[in-house]
């Protein structure tokens, strides 16, 4: 089931049209200088990236006031661990992994501390140019109802959605940065679908989105 008002919801491009999700063959060399320890190849790494693991970390853990440190987070790790690429994957992939892998570690160091409600100083979504303020308004809410929900699901849940509804993955891709089959992958994309439509054919600020998606067999 493709899910388009689903990424909509975002206000973000899906990473499927992205030139590195579809272009990198072996080890680019911008890669390969930053691994040669060249402060110019890692720059070009950050800059070419950049925008696609801020929204890859923006649909995983939804709008947060921190979200920019853990972005920064992802590229200190991916500076770590560069030297242990060796284009078994694509570096999209590999980049896509260490994004999810951090995203998860801050979501759940997030659910050991005390929860006093999403902080009000989070960041909106970028709106349209020719959004008003309440069609505005309507999408924040949107966004963090859907977020609320994907807070309840599990993790390997969760990563399946966020990477094949929202981003447009193929499942054959999420099975690589996930180290899992694709059965598997398809099999928790089917219970995180059914757990995540049906709670948000519930609730108001997304029973439109459900209905649109014909969800009405998930309630």
């Amino acid at each position: 089931m493709h899910a388009p008002a689903l990424a909509n919801i975002t206000q973000l491009h899906s990473s499927s049209s992205s030139p590195q999700a579809t272009a990198d063959e072996g080890i680019p060399p911008y890669v390969r200088r930053a691994q040669n320890g060249e402060s110019a190849g890692f720059r070009e790494l950050y800059t070419r990236h950049k925008r696609d693991v801020s929204r890859l970390v923006l649909r995983m853990i939804g709008p947060r006031p921190d979200l920019e440190d853990v972005v920064q987070e992802v590229f200190v790790q991916v500076f770590r661990s560069l030297a242990a690429f060796r284009a078994e994957s694509r570096f999209s992939t590999w980049l896509h992994r260490v994004t999810v892998n951090v995203s998860l570690m801050y979501l759940r160091a997030q659910k050991s501390r005390p929860q006093l409600g999403r902080d009000s100083t989070a960041p909106e979504p970028p709106a349209p140019e020719q959004s008003s303020p309440a069609a505005g308004a309507a999408t924040a809410e949107r966004l963090r109802a859907l977020y609320a929900i994907l807070d309840q699901i599990s993790d390997k849940k969760r990563v399946v959605f966020v990477l094949h509804d929202l981003e447009g993955v193929a499942a054959a891709e999420i099975s690589e940065m996930v180290g899992a089959p694709v059965l598997t992958v398809r099999t928790r994309l089917f219970y995180a679908r059914r757990e995540v439509y049906a709670a948000m054919a519930k609730d108001p600020a997304l029973d439109a989105i459900a209905r649109e998606l014909g969800l009405e067999d998930a309630r």
